[in-house]
C-alpha cells in the first residue's frame, strides 16, 4: 500500500504526528474510501526539522501549485494546511485543525494503532465525530453518519 509507505517514512524520521480525517476513520474500521493521509504534526523546532527531512525523502511538492514548490521550514512552522503530493500519494500536512486545535491538543484523543507493522497515533472515532459535527459541507455530514454508525458497531462488538 503506497499510503503505508508515507507513514513508514514519517515514522523512520521519528516525526511526531496524529493521523486524522478519512484515513483515521478507515484505520478504525469505517467503511469509507480515502485517497490521502491527513496528519496534524507537532510544530516544535526539532519535529519540524524531522518532518522536513521526511518530506524531502518523499519528494513532496505542493499539489496546488504548478511550479512544483517544495515545502520549507517556514511553511511547516505555520498553522495552515499544506496540501502535498509525494511519490507515494497525497499527504495533507496540517499545523492545526478546527479552531486552532494543535497536535498537543489532540494527543489526549489519539490512540495507538498498528499500521503496516508499526505503531501510529490515530485520532479516535469519538473525536472525529465531534469535529465532523461542527462542519456543514455535505460530504462532512455524510461522513458523520458513517462515523457514528461505525462507533455504534464497535461499542456493540466485544
Amino acid at each position: 500500500m503506497a499510503l503505508a509507505d508515507i507513514l513508514r517514512t514519517l515514522l523512520h524520521h521519528q516525526v511526531d504526528f496524529v493521523v486524522v480525517g478519512g484515513m483515521a476513520a478507515v484505520l478504525q474500521g469505517a467503511p469509507v474510501h480515502t485517497f490521502d493521509i491527513d496528519i496534524v504534526y507537532s510544530r516544535a523546532e526539532e519535529n519540524v526539522a524531522r518532518l522536513l527531512a521526511a518530506l524531502q525523502d518523499l519528494d513532496a511538492v505542493f499539489r496546488t501549485d504548478p511550479r512544483r514548490l517544495v515545502p520549507n521550514e517556514s511553511h511547516l512552522r505555520s498553522t495552515g494546511h499544506k496540501l502535498l503530493s509525494t511519490r507515494h500519494g497525497v499527504l495533507d500536512v496540517l499545523g492545526t485543525i478546527e479552531e486552532d486545535t494543535s497536535y498537543e491538543d489532540l494527543l489526549q484523543d489519539a490512540l495507538w494503532l498498528e499500521v503496516a507493522g508499526a505503531p501510529v497515533r490515530v485520532l479516535s472515532l469519538e473525536r472525529l465525530i465531534q469535529i465532523k459535527e461542527k462542519l456543514t459541507r455535505p460530504k462532512d455530514r455524510a461522513m458523520l453518519l458513517v462515523l457514528q454508525a461505525t462507533l455504534e458497531e464497535k461499542r456493540r462488538s466485544p
